[in-house]
This record gives C-alpha cells, sequence and structure tokens, in this order.
C-alpha cells in the first residue's frame, strides 16, 4: 500500500509544471537563424487572428500568473509555450496592450496576399496604382505604430507625417518609374510595385517611429534592467525592421510576375482573365507563409550593441552606474 501512495506521490510530483521556465525569451535559441524561425513561424501563424477574446484573455492569465509564480493545477509547458505564443500574437510586447487586429503579425499573410496580389494585377493604369498604393502604405501604417518598439506614444501629427510621406512616396515612385517602363517589355513593368513598395518602406518606418530617432528607445543589461534610451539603438533597429520589411516584399512581387508573365500567354488566362488575380494573390500568399517568418528571423528580435558604440553620454550613464555592463538589449521592433 505504501508502495502505491509512493508511485502516485512521486508521479504527482513528476507532473508539476516547474516555474523556472524563461518565457520571458521565445522557446527556440534566439541566437540561430533556425531557432528564430521557429519563432516567427509560430508568431506569423494566421489562425492566431481566429482566436476568441475569451481565449486571448485566458492566455494572459496564465502567463501573468506564471510571471508571479503561481501555474494552474495540471498546465503542461506545452500548455504554457503555447499560452505564451497567443499571448505574444495579440499582446505588445513593452507596452502589455492589445494590439490592432490587422496589426498583429499574425495578420500579415493573409494581408499582405490580398494586397500585394491586387497591386502585382493591376498595375497597369494610373488610377489603380493610386488605389492599391494608397491601401497598401494604410495598412503599413497601421502595422509600424501596432509593432512599434518601447513604450512611447506616437502623436496625431507623426502618424499623419509618416503616413502622407511615405503614401506620396510610394506614389510618386509608382508613377515614375511606371512612364520609364512603358516601351521596355511588360515583364520590367511587373516590378514597378516592388520599387514603390521598396521605397515606401524606406520613407514609411523611420517617418513612422521618428519619436524613437529623436528620443531613444529603452535598452537594458541582459536580465532587462533598464539602463536609459538610446538613439543608436534606435537607429540601429530601424535599419533592420527596413531591410528585413524589404527582403520580406521581394519573393512575393519577385517570382508571382514571372511565373503570371508566362501563364498570360496560355490559352487558360486568355479564356478566363477573371482568374489572373486570384491565381496572383495565391502566388503571393504562398511566397509570403515563408517569407514572412524568415525575414522576421534575419535579426534577434531582442538586438543588442556594444556600450562603445552607443552615445557618448548614455556611456557615460552606463560606465558611472552599471560598470560591467559591456553589451546592452533592446527590443528593435517588427
Amino acid at each position: 500500500m505504501c508502495f502505491v501512495f509512493l508511485f502516485f506521490f512521486l508521479e504527482s510530483m513528476a507532473t508539476e509544471l516547474s516555474l523556472n521556465i524563461n518565457i520571458k525569451e521565445p522557446r527556440w535559441d534566439q541566437s540561430t537563424f533556425v531557432g528564430r524561425a521557429k519563432h516567427f513561424f509560430t508568431v506569423t501563424d494566421p489562425r492566431n487572428l481566429l482566436l476568441s477574446s475569451r481565449t486571448l484573455e485566458d492566455a494572459r492569465r496564465v502567463i501573468e500568473d506564471y510571471r508571479m509564480g503561481k501555474a494552474s493545477p495540471g498546465l503542461t509547458e506545452d500548455q504554457l509555450w503555447r499560452a505564451k505564443y497567443i499571448y505574444d500574437s495579440a499582446f505588445h510586447p513593452d507596452t502589455g496592450e492589445k494590439m490592432i487586429l490587422i496589426g498583429r503579425m499574425s495578420a500579415q499573410v493573409p494581408m499582405n496576399m490580398t494586397i500585394t496580389g491586387c497591386m502585382l494585377t493591376f498595375y497597369r493604369t494610373t488610377p489603380a496604382v493610386l488605389f492599391w498604393q494608397w491601401v497598401n502604405q494604410s495598412f503599413n501604417a497601421i502595422v509600424n505604430y501596432t509593432n512599434r518598439s518601447g513604450d512611447a506614444p506616437i502623436t496625431v501629427n507623426q502618424l499623419g507625417t509618416a503616413y502622407i510621406s511615405a503614401t506620396t512616396g510610394a506614389v510618386v515612385t509608382a508613377l515614375g518609374l511606371k512612364s520609364l517602363t512603358k516601351h521596355l517589355p511588360p515583364i520590367i513593368g511587373r516590378y514597378v510595385p516592388f520599387a514603390a513598395v521598396a521605397a515606401a518602406n524606406c520613407i514609411n518606418i523611420p517617418l513612422m517611429r521618428q519619436r524613437e530617432l529623436k528620443f531613444g528607445i529603452p535598452i537594458t543589461d541582459e536580465n532587462g534592467n533598464r539602463l536609459g534610451e538610446s538613439k543608436k539603438a534606435a537607429q540601429q533597429a530601424i535599419v533592420q525592421v527596413v531591410i528585413s520589411r524589404i527582403g520580406m516584399a521581394a519573393p512575393a512581387m519577385a517570382i508571382p510576375p514571372v511565373i503570371m508573365n508566362a501563364l498570360e500567354k496560355r490559352a487558360f488566362l486568355k479564356r478566363y482573365p477573371m482568374m489572373n488575380a486570384p491565381l496572383q494573390v495565391g502566388l503571393v500568399g504562398l511566397c509570403l507563409v515563408f517569407a514572412t517568418p524568415l525575414c522576421c528571423a534575419l535579426f534577434p528580435q531582442n538586438s543588442s550593441m556594444r556600450v562603445s558604440r552607443l552615445e557618448p553620454e548614455i556611456q557615460a550613464q552606463i560606465r558611472e552606474k552599471n560598470p560591467g555592463v559591456e553589451v546592452v538589449y533592446f527590443n528593435k521592433g517588427l
């Protein structure tokens, strides 16, 4: 009888969830590209958009309880990580606020496949170029605001300036290149939307995050202790995000035009021209399913910088109060 009691006691102890799991960090090693890719395949999973408010709040409760040293009875490690990724998919990492639905990373694939597919399909007329570039930059403005780094507010004027500047830049680039490619092979004209998107990213992201460039973003030591705000860190973060965003768009805007250019010469699309847009959107979606998480994984989310590369006044502040710190960390945004 004692042996039976001991067996069940040991079994219950074995299944009790440890409170030492570091859920501040992703489940996979973020120092490697593969680990970051696994993380972002989970973060950008479009199925997260279908989760109910109750599911999101349950995940928040599980994570907040666990951070305070409490684990729900019967909670397993897999369930804990699932709750973390549900929480991360909907709540901002710095502010903790629930993010706008279409601004979440899980909305990237369905939203971008629709917008990009239409940009690549309806690129021949000026009104179509104007409309889809406006739609794309409106979406980008929401994404950039939702996934901004740090906890600093963005004013309405800053939002408006970034939005208008990026939309103008994208439209001018698209229309300018469109006029230059009139006498070139049709395949060249298909790449005009990509050039416009790349130009807009270079304008939109820095402008949307101009407050970070002016005042800096929070920097911490390896244990998460806040050390101050750095403009140099903000500059590095924004450059990395711009590169990732352009890389994210490249496959979806470079591969489908080649395929569609060949398909449009076939009898099927000549007979059923209405299938052009659905095929284009589908091809773009296929590219984005892989390009989105892989390009998000190009740089660590919790980026780092040596203290010696920070502003002189920040260096002096850190060396005075935290002389042992050689590297600082910051959330680069997405």
